[in-house]
């Protein structure tokens, strides 16, 4: 198992993780469909990269979609192919995934976003093996392993119609299950100190940040509601701007990391039926948006420091540890934006959380000019669903 993890930069001790390892391997030989569910940035896309690459099908073609980010008038030309003279704009055939990952294995990100139509065409697919290219009535066969991921309660979507229930079944015939970060105890620390190695070595800093005693403690404590995705951020943040190389509680706090934070309510439920109250999940709201104001203060301290140091990306032939996850990172030109600082917003009156999330969406397009696919990722949603909050807020693109 340590062999494995080494091999795909995993680290951690907790057996739900490493349970869920050992069940990916397990499976790989099989053609069974595969679906991993855990919050988001947990690190569910290596899992399929394992089952792939421990498959017989490891020689063949692997291909990972984010469903969430297609959208939804042009997924079923993206997934299955389409004809020629299909829609206005398909001037010639296009092969689609299906077709391209014949013999291989397609990984299904955020399959929970699909809408029902395309759900629909998905299971054709996983009964008969076969699909319709938009725009065609000849059906084509296609042997592809299908692994599905998803942060959606699938159950709770059936219920309110928005999944099929007969889907599910036939992407659920194995069930993987990743931890969230706050449930894996120890593991945090031992995450920090690889993200503040490779840190270092990226930007040749001569030495990396490490955690003092009661410093881990908190980290140790904190819910991560962001999991590994906040955990590598923050680290990257402080290996760049603190001075120290010895990190303190008291300099994690000052990014939002303190030992109580959000002891009182489950990270996966605040907003939702089991939220303790509303004005608790109001309260998170604002911190968090406040702490996002604050970052650009920060931002700028970073500019400041990097203009003043020598610190440069490693020689292309630098052999790096495999990183946990390879999401692409959102690329943002330079905006002049007339956006508040901090302190004006302390100022100003408290927002309710429809304010607060129309006006987080406002300053994203603004800052993405107006893309949708780029500011959709920078706020964590699908483009579907910011698509909808749009419409929602009458947001003028």
């Amino acid at each position: 198992m340590q062999t494995l993890m080494n091999r795909y930069g995993i680290v951690g001790r907790n057996e739900g993780l490493r349970e869920a390892l050992a069940t990916a391997v397990l499976v790989a030989p099989t053609d069974l469909s595969v679906l991993i569910q855990g919050e988001s940035g947990v690190g569910k896309e290596i899992i399929p990269r394992i089952i792939h690459d421990h498959s017989k099908r490891k020689g063949k073609t692997y291909i990972a979609i984010n469903c969430g980010s297609i959208p939804e008038g042009t997924i079923d030309s993206e997934l299955f192919g389409h004809e020629k003279g299909a829609f206005t704009s398909a001037i010639g055939e296009h092969e689609g995934y299906f077709g391209a990952a014949d013999g291989g294995t397609l990984f299904l990100d955020e399959v929970g976003e699909l809408p029902l139509s395309t759900q629909a065409r998905l299971l054709r697919v996983l009964e008969t093996g076969e699909y319709l290219r938009v725009g065609s009535s000849t059906p084509r066969k296609t042997n592809v392993r299908i692994v599905a991921a998803t942060n959606v309660d699938i159950p709770n979507a059936i219920k309110q119609g928005r999944f099929r229930e007969d889907l599910y079944y036939r992407l659920c015939t194995i069930n993987i299950k990743i931890p969230p970060l706050r449930k894996r105890q120890g593991d945090a620390v031992l995450l920090f100190k690889k993200f503040a190695l490779d840190t270092a070595t990226r930007y040749n800093i001569p030495e990396p940040i490490r955690l003092t005693p009661e410093a881990e403690q908190v980290v140790n404590s904190y819910k991560w509601p962001g999991n590994i995705r906040q955990l590598r951020n923050i680290t990257e943040q402080l290996s760049i701007l603190s001075e120290s190389r010895s990190i303190t509680p008291e300099v994690l706090a000052k990014h939002g990391i303190t030992p109580n934070s959000d002891d009182d309510t489950d990270i996966a439920t605040i907003g939702g039926s089991n939220s303790n109250s509303q004005h608790d999940y109001e309260q998170e709201i604002k911190i968090l948006a406040h702490a996002v104001f604050e970052l650009r203060s920060e931002v700028q301290e970073l500019k400041e420091k990097m203009q003043g140091h020598n610190w440069h990306e490693a020689p292309s032939g630098t052999t790096l540890p495999v990183p946990i996850s390879s999401q692409k990172k959102p690329q943002h030109s330079p905006v002049d934006l007339d956006i508040p600082t901090a302190e004006e917003i302390v100022d100003e009156d408290p927002l309710n959380i429809s304010d607060m999330e129309k006006r987080n969406i406002l300053l994203s397009l603004q800052r993405n000019h107006y893309k949708r696919k780029l500011a959709a990722e920078e706020l964590g949603i699908s483009e579907r669903t910011l698509y909808r909050k749009i419409k929602a807020y009458g947001i003028d693109e």
